[in-house]
């Protein structure tokens, strides 16, 4: 077998040690030394011609380039370049595989021409970082085996392709298959039809083979695809600031076969992101829209998902920020591509064919290669910064939210702003109201809101209204009837009107009565009922601006996360207090306040003692 040939590349001086230990492990390691053969000047013997003319000779007869980049630019020809820039760009030009690896300095350490190089560099190919001399040897182990992965040189079946010796067809969750014909046949007229017996639609589906399921059935399909591949949930947060910090006000693991998680995980993202909506002219439903379009959030999630290592242990993450969502998984692009590639048509290399395939049909994706530049055409549609797209341990998606600063004269939901407690009701319920209409029947108002899921729905905009007393059903005796519809209570109305006129001189009229003095009748008796007793007990402490600790010692409470998530979260839920620091929640200055609603709910509770 003819090996394949890697020039290593790097400014001699900084890097001797490890070009030489690198050229002995490739020699030396009973696999790596079968299918390469390391090439170093160290290795060559003295010759008349110009080193510079025998390097690009020597890189010519290889299939590999291996550049080592650090902070010394190195020495400079006539044109100012270093030889391992010029031979970086003939192996660029010779549309050699290249592999390009970073020391941990700074960009301030390196030297301004190095800093420029890397930059060239990472636009076209795929960089690793390394800080020690060991994770440089396993960075360029795991590139190589990748590479002969790719180049067929060895070969592994695929997760999704690979079949599972335990799992059964009573592991299928046949109501999800019929679901999945009734939707691939309206989407990519599927031939089978509903009811067609799972051994015969997975077959079909290649999912399934001699009577045994490949693991992509049990991620599609599967009752409960976590027994089988725990890795396989999504783990998603929302952070108060812009950086990873407790506390965590909202947090959520999803469990349950692909198609779930993807619409769990978008419906997660969307109930967390501000909602507008116009007037009702236009229609009995006013029109409503997110500040980032779906199809941006859905493309991110689709490709994590889907796209992802199935072999890792990791587990696909999303983490809503105030300035950003990231989306990221554990899992590479194709040998050879850049993150640049991606920000044009290209075409589509699924990682997971027995996987992507089902979510085609499904019409879940598409097998074009557009998703990501349609995510940039649409965020600047939109006005929306580029989505960004990196590579390094795993992948990951950052997708820029609009300027806090930006108006509107449309009504505008906060899904940031709001603190959820235990239950994540404030932002969700409040977006439920905006669009409920006269009487409305839960799927009407879930597409409006544009939701896919519907227990999420149920869970976490439905219920918690019902339970609040914001809304209520036309038919409370028979919950599951069919015709059932959901109507807005007065309480509703008055948490709507607050919520589209945002100042304080606004929120009169309907909401100052009921409020305010008068709170009595209906509005007494729900906004005091939902009110709970340890909120009550923390505005009747509260004064001026008071600091955690100073309200939880008046209230003579000693567990410090007891006294936050049954007192102090709720009560922001609610709006009843706010932070006086309200873009750094752990300052340690933080102190809370009375909101104006809080002080009229604190005199309301004084009067009735």
């Amino acid at each position: 077998m003819v090996k394949r040939k890697i020039f290593i590349s790097s400014v001699q001086g900084e890097f001797f040690k490890e070009r030489k230990t690198l050229w002995e492990y490739l020699m030396s390691d009973p696999l790596l030394g079968l299918f390469f053969e390391p090439f170093a000047f160290e290795q060559l013997p003295a010759v008349d011609r110009s080193a510079k003319e025998v390097y690009l000779k020597e890189l010519e007869k290889c299939d590999i380039y291996l550049g080592i980049l650090g902070k010394d630019y190195g020495y400079e020809d006539q044109q100012g370049i270093s030889p391992t820039e010029r031979e970086f760009d003939h192996a660029t030009k010779l549309h050699k595989t290249k592999f390009v690896y970073l020391s941990s300095h700074r960009p301030k350490e390196r030297h301004p021409k190095e800093r420029m190089f890397i930059d060239k560099a990472q636009h076209v190919v795929v960089r690793k970082q390394f800080n020690t001399l060991t994770e440089l040897l396993s960075a360029v182990y795991a590139s190589l085996i990748s590479y002969m992965l790719e180049q067929n040189i060895i070969q592994k079946a695929p997760f999704d392709a690979a079949y599972h010796q335990r799992a059964t067809l009573d592991d299928i969750d046949t109501d999800k298959l019929n679901w999945f014909i009734r939707l691939a046949q309206s989407k990519r007229g599927f031939p089978l039809n509903e009811g067609k017996d799972a051994f015969a639609v997975l077959t079909h589906l290649n999912v399934m083979e001699d009577g045994h399921l490949r693991n992509a059935a049990l991620l599609l399909f599967g009752k409960e695809p976590q027994r089988f591949f725990l890795n396989s949930e999504v783990r998603c947060a929302r952070f108060y600031g812009n950086v990873v910090e407790k506390p965590i006000p909202s947090y959520k693991v999803f469990k349950g076969n692909v198609f779930d998680l993807v619409d769990q995980s978008v419906d997660f993202i969307l109930s967390k992101l501000d909602y507008r909506v116009g007037t009702r002219s236009e229609g009995a439903s006013a029109p409503g829209s997110y500040e980032i379009p779906r199809e941006i959030i859905t493309e991110a999630v689709v490709n994590a998902i889907v796209h992802r290592d199935y072999s890792s242990t990791a587990n696909v993450q999303v983490m809503i920020f105030k300035n950003r969502i990231e989306i990221l998984n554990p899992g590479t692009l194709p040998l050879g591509w850049t993150t640049e590639k991606l920000k044009n048509l290209h075409t589509s290399v699924p990682p997971n064919q027995f996987l992507a395939e089902p979510m085609y049909l499904a019409a879940y994706i598409e097998r074009i290669g557009t998703g990501t530049s349609d995510m940039i055409n649409l965020a600047r549609s939109s006005g929306l910064k580029e989505p960004e797209f990196i590579q390094d341990d795993g992948f990951k998606v950052v997708i820029y939210r609009p300027s806090a600063s930006d108006s509107t004269a449309t009504a505008e939901v906060s899904g940031e702003v709001t603190v959820e407690a235990t239950g994540e009701v404030s932002g969700e319920v409040k977006k439920l109201l905006m669009v409920l209409n006269s009487e409305m029947k839960r799927s009407e108002i879930q597409t409006l809101l544009d939701m896919k899921h519907e227990d999420f729905f149920r869970t976490n905009y439905i219920n918690p209204a019902l339970e609040e007393g914001f809304i209520r059903m036309t038919i409370p005796d028979k919950p599951n009837n069919p015709n059932q519809k959901y109507q807005m209570t007065q309480l509703g109305k008055t948490i709507l009107a607050q919520t589209a006129s945002p100042s304080a001189a606004e929120v009169s009229g309907e909401v100052s009565g009921e409020v305010s003095g008068e709170v009595s009748g209906e509005v007494s008796g729900e906004v005091s009922g939902e009110v709970s007793g340890e909120v009550k007990k923390l505005l009747m402490v509260l004064n001026s601006e008071m600091k955690r600790s100073e309200i939880q010692d008046l209230l003579d409470l000693k567990h410090d996360d007891y006294f936050r998530v049954n007192y102090i979260l709720p009560a922001l839920e609610l709006k009843v207090i706010e932070m006086t620091v309200p873009d750094k929640p752990n300052n340690p200055n933080q102190k809370y306040r009375l909101t104006e609603l809080g002080k009229k709910l604190q005199n309301h509770f004084k009067k009735k003692r």
